[in-house]
Order: structure tokens, then C-alpha cells, then sequence
């Protein structure tokens, strides 16, 4: 391990770090049994934890290039994410951005939260992180506890016009008012095949 530490800067280390763990994390979707018509949709959600997790697999008609394109426009994140009202960007020297969301959830319902995406992108595939960053001045029912997750694209095997998509979202809501539980899943489970679809729907 210490050799492996000499050999590999910082940022290369946090590189691989960061697609093996996408790897391992990924390890539920059985891309083998994806569509170009369907969504698997998993849940991964840990007892102990507060928020849930979710995994999520198809196959889009579109080749990686204009997929990965199309997630790192982060400004039309409107057009086909669900609940998104408006993605206010400021991109970073490093290729990272920080993203502002604001969600205009069910019964009135408003939320925001910012991102720091950090895309890593090849010939081969495209992967694209996201982490919660801190928002000053936004009170503790305005926004959410933490979110996190990856886009994970390859080209599909035999067919480059096409691509293999993996996604994986944790949310955590921190405290939601008895009888609003639906909070956490509207951003995430329930949306997750919404956006999907209107993903394929916007590369065709």
C-alpha cells in the first residue's frame, strides 16, 4: 500500500479511488438484463443510515459522447430532471462545477441545495460525481441534510451508438415532518425513472 501511495499523485489517486468505488457500488445493477425500454431501479438503502440509497440501470439510444454531453449541460438539468425548477452554474478552473438547485417539490414544497459535480471523462466512459457543498444563508427547512452520487456511462459492447447507463443517488432529507416521508422518495426513487425517460426521450 505505501508503495502504491509513492507511485500515484494525489489526484490520480482520487481518481481511482473513485471508480473503483463506483465499481463496487454499481455492483447491483446486472447490466446484462438492461433495456433501451425499462429502468432496474434498486434499492440500496442501509438500516442504520437516515437517508436512502438507490441504484438505477438502462440503456440509452444515444452514443457516450452526446450522453455525457448532455448530464454536464447543467444548466438544462430542468428539461428532464424531475422536480428541478431552476441549475444556477458556476463553473471551476479544475472542470468541476458548483451547481445551485432549487426543487419545487409537491404541496408547495421548496428546496435547494449546491453540488460540486466533478465529471472524468475518457474514450471509453464517462463518469460523473456529485457531492453536496455547504450553501450559507439557507435556513435548515430550505434545503436537505446530504446528497451524493454518480453518473457511471460506457459505450455499449458491439454497439457504440448506444449506451450503457449506471446512476446512484443517496439522499438524506434531515427532519421531515410526520406524515411528509414521501419527501426523500419523491427526490429520488420515485424520480429516478421519470428522469430516465425523459433523458431517452431528449436524445432522441
Amino acid at each position: 500500500m505505501k508503495k502504491m501511495k509513492k507511485q500515484c499523485n494525489k489526484a490520480a489517486c482520487l481518481s481511482a479511488w473513485l471508480m473503483a468505488a463506483a465499481s463496487v457500488q454499481a455492483a447491483g445493477i446486472d447490466v446484462s438484463k438492461l433495456s433501451e425500454t425499462e429502468v432496474q431501479l434498486l434499492d440500496q438503502s442501509k438500516a442504520d443510515s437516515n437517508g436512502k440509497t438507490f441504484a438505477a440501470g438502462t440503456i440509452l439510444n444515444a452514443p457516450l459522447t452526446k450522453v455525457c454531453s448532455t448530464i454536464q449541460a447543467y444548466e438544462d438539468y430542468p428539461s428532464f430532471m424531475p422536480n428541478t425548477a431552476k441549475a444556477k452554474v458556476t463553473r471551476q478552473p479544475d472542470e468541476s462545477a458548483l451547481v445551485d438547485f432549487t426543487l419545487n417539490l409537491p404541496l408547495g414544497k421548496v428546496k435547494k441545495y449546491r453540488l460540486k459535480m466533478t465529471p472524468k471523462v475518457s474514450q471509453a466512459s464517462c463518469y460523473l460525481s456529485w457531492k453536496m457543498q455547504p450553501w450559507e444563508g439557507l435556513k435548515q427547512e430550505e434545503t436537505i441534510a446530504d446528497t451524493s452520487g454518480y453518473w457511471d456511462l460506457s459505450a455499449m459492447t458491439g454497439n457504440p451508438g448506444k449506451t450503457v447507463v449506471k446512476y446512484q443517488v443517496f439522499t438524506d432529507p434531515g427532519p421531515v415532518p410526520l406524515g411528509l416521508g414521501w419527501i426523500v422518495d419523491s427526490m429520488s426513487k420515485d424520480s429516478i425513472p421519470k428522469m430516465m425517460d425523459a433523458l431517452r426521450n431528449k436524445l432522441k
